[in-house]
Formats: C-alpha cells, structure tokens, sequence
C-alpha cells in the first residue's frame, strides 16, 4: 500500500483506533493502559497473558513461531512492534526482530484497514562514540549484533507497504526498572575514571506516551528519536542520585578489563519527536529519578 492509500485507511475509521501491540511487556503495557483511557480497542500479545491488565484483550502467541499469530482479531488499523529480545545474544535477536517481525506482518497480510505500523527500534544503530550530536540523519553503521539486528527489523518495517514509523529508544528506565538507582543506594555504582562520556535515557511513560503519540499523529514523518531533552554525564547522574539518596558519591575507578561491545558516546537529539507536538513527562533524569524516589514510587 502506498502512504496516501495507508492514511486513508485510518481516515475512515474515524478517531477510535484498534490497535495491536505485539510483545506487549514492559514498555506496551504501559502503552495498552494509555490508550484503553483515550478510548481506543487494545489487543496485546505475549506469550504468556496472564499479567495483562484489563481492559487490554489477551493474545498468547509467540512471534517466534507462525503457527500461533494464525487467529489475529480483524479489523485493525495500527500495530505496534514492541518486543524485546529475552537475552543479549545475535540468536535472540534475530530471532525476535526479524523473523518476528517478518511472521507477525505475514500474519497480517490480509487486513483491509490496517495502516500504520509504528516500531520500537534502539539507539544502538547509532555507532558515534566521540560526543556527536545524533539525530535522524545521522549515518547508522553499528558494529554490534544488537544494532545491526534492529536495522535489519527497520528494513523490514520500511518495506512492509504499511505506512510506517520507527521510534529510536535510548536506555529506558522507570518503576521496576532502576537497576542504576539502586545500585547507588547499594553502594555498587562506580564512576569510570574516563569522564565525558554521554548518556542517554527515556523514561518509560515518555516512550509510551510517545508511541500513542505516533499512533494518533495525522502526518508523522518515518523516524524519530526516543529520548529525553538532555543527555547526560554517567558521572553526573550518579552523583546526583548519591545527592538525592544521602548516600556517599560512587567511588572513581579506572575499568578493569575492554567492555563487551563498543562503548556509546552521544548526544541523541529529541528535535524531531518535540516538533511534532509530544511534550515529555519527564524532560530529563532528574524528573524521572524524582518520581522512582518519590512516596509513591514514580
């Protein structure tokens, strides 16, 4: 389908959305619980359901095996692409990004009013490692697995004759996920003796919020990244977590041995993703941690 045909589509259905959320797990629950608010019918699949939330419609499958997505509900008109990988391996990776990605569009093959794929890629596309600004048009020539694997996915997506949108994540952290946060508090965290080395982050309601965002935006452009408004320092947000904690700042250490895969240093831009209209609900680190270490727990 071409993108005028796609965009069609989505025209007739008026404002509510049936919305598949395919790997529907930390990021696309939260997604889920968003847009069932906004009004919209939300399908979401995983292997296993039984920690799905209402008024989110249960769909076990396994991308993984086509056998499973053979009873897809019809009549819908967006998609998102949101599974993770269960562990860091090439194996994992392909098999969750391409061939999954590859089952689930064959799957859909047939539905009429289907439009608009978004799809949840990564930063780790991006090999920059001496402080550039990143943005959309930078060259993506990843030297790890964990990219090439999601450019792969990325093409996939492009090629799907779907009107579709890849939304680039960095490190997203949130409730449940704040292994940084607590290894400060534990006194686990250390700072490289390296400094200037930069970061980048999004919370988790921020990559949910900016998903549905995709999702009801009438004209959205390709490719957008996924962050927050400032990268960050490791150092700095470790000391500022020790400042907020009360706890003494992470000791300076020099690495004992190489890290796995080439260390990231960049300074990814949100231009794109704020221009077209998504405010963040956590600007930067320091909101997000805040809220983590609020009463309520963010």
């Amino acid at each position: 389908l071409s993108e005028p045909a796609a965009e069609a589509k989505l025209l007739r259905f008026g404002d509510t959305m049936r919305v598949l959320i395919a790997g529907a797990g930390y990021v696309g629950m939260a997604l889920g619980r968003i847009l069932c608010a906004r009004g919209h019918v939300v399908f979401a699949l995983r292997r296993n359901t039984a920690m799905l939330p209402e008024p989110l419609h249960p769909l076990s499958a396994d991308l993984a095996e086509p056998s499973t997505l053979a009873a897809l509900p019809p009549g819908l008109t967006h998609v998102v692409y949101c599974a993770r990988a269960d562990e860091t391996s090439d194996a994992a990776y392909r098999r969750t990004y391409v061939p999954g990605l590859g089952n689930l569009l064959d799957a859909l093959a047939g539905q009429r009013e289907l439009g608009r794929l978004v799809f949840t890629s990564s930063t780790a596309v991006y090999a920059q490692q001496a402080g550039e600004l990143v943005d959309e048009l930078s060259p993506t020539t990843p030297a790890h697995f964990t990219g090439q694997r999601l450019l792969e996915a990325e093409q996939l997506a492009s090629n799907s004759g779907l009107q579709h949108v890849i939304l680039r994540l960095a490190g997203i952290y949130g409730p449940g996920r704040d292994s940084l946060l607590r290894s400060v508090r534990d006194g686990r965290a250390t700072i490289p003796a390296e400094t200037g080395q930069l970061t980048n982050r999004i919370h988790r309601d921020d990559c949910a919020g900016a998903i549905a965002h995709l999702l009801e935006l009438p004209q959205p452009a390709p490719l957008y990244l996924g962050v927050d408004d400032e990268p960050a320092e490791r150092a700095v947000v470790l000391r500022w977590l020790a400042a907020r904690l009360e706890v003494p700042e992470p000791r300076v250490v020099s690495p004992a041995e190489p890290p796995r895969r080439p260390t990231s240093n960049k300074r990814c831009s949100n231009a794109r993703l704020r221009q077209s209209g998504y405010e963040l609900l956590f600007p930067t680190f320091r909101e997000g941690y805040a809220a983590l270490l609020s009463p309520s727990g963010g």
